[in-house]
């Protein structure tokens, strides 16, 4: 694959596709029409994966199905696919700026814990209330938050936390995460770096994931195998204000953070290695 493909699909899924969606929408535009036995054939992987992929790229209005049977697959010219994958996160965006500002009015005016002799906890279901609910966190985090997240999550961090993130740093805070860096996340990961987040890469992490906000309020995923960059993506992700629960992921945090090694190192690595083949 020439470096100009690699940069074209690192594109794709900085402007939210999933790696598997960049890679099936890119095969099409490059070699025209087909079927999902062809796509499945092509891409070294099984029919029904592809047939995930398609559904999701129809979603976001990249793909068209033939009326004709057998079914072949379009991809959207490029034009017209981006515009509509823009105008669904435009749209998504101004309802959580919304949802923000009345949190934010709403923290203002009340306190929601009844008593610093209890806790609460409560499940997030989808990634529109973990979004929701981290841009709340972020907003009366003080000091430092963290987190310990898959790589894909940088997609929704780029989309829906930067400028918040920035603004928390500006003001003085710190922020730290550790995911596993591969090559087409290598672009997301700079642009954390550039706000001066602090980035560390820990290979093929498969244990809890979670983030913490100033030693008190927490969020760790029960399930959270997101498939697609989506605010209607099914999650149960645990949020809770109790602090000794903090306290315990945040001691995790550290000692992986001992072992993780720095993004920028892990970037260099991955731009000297041979590309990957689609």
């Amino acid at each position: 694959m020439m470096a100009d493909d690699r940069e074209f699909l690192s594109r794709l899924i900085s402007f939210g596709l999933s790696e598997k969606e960049a890679q099936l929408y890119f095969h099409l535009l490059k070699y025209g029409p087909k079927p999902p036995s062809l796509l499945a054939k092509s891409l070294k992987t099984y029919r029904e994966d592809i047939y995930r992929t398609l559904n999701g790229l129809i979603d976001k209005g990249m793909v068209n199905p033939s009326l004709d049977s057998p079914t072949v697959y379009a991809a959207v010219d490029i034009d017209v696919a981006l515009d509509a994958a823009l105008k669904k996160h435009e749209t998504q965006l101004r309802e959580m700026e919304r949802r923000k500002q009345e949190l934010q009015e709403m923290s203002k005016e009340q306190r929601f814990r009844p008593s610093d002799e209890f806790s609460t906890f409560k499940i997030l279901k989808n990634m529109r209330d973990v979004v929701t609910t981290t841009l709340s966190n972020v907003a009366s985090t003080e000091k430092e938050w963290i987190a310990v997240v898959p790589t894909i999550l940088t997609v929704f961090s780029s989309l829906y936390f930067l400028e918040d993130d920035k603004k928390f740093i500006d003001r003085g805070g710190k922020l730290r995460f550790i995911t596993d860096i591969t090559y087409p996340y290598v672009d997301l990961i700079q642009q954390h770096l550039d706000i001066e987040i602090e980035v560390q890469h820990l290979d093929k992490y498969t244990g809890i994931l979670f983030c913490v906000f100033d030693r008190k309020i927490s969020m760790s995923a029960i399930n959270a195998d997101i498939k697609h960059v989506s605010l209607n993506e099914p999650v149960s992700v645990l949020w809770t204000d109790d602090p000794t629960y903090a306290e315990y992921l945040l001691s995790t945090f550290e000692l992986l953070w001992q072992e993780a090694t720095p993004a920028a190192q892990r970037i260099e690595e991955i731009r000297e290695q041979p590309p990957p083949h689609i």
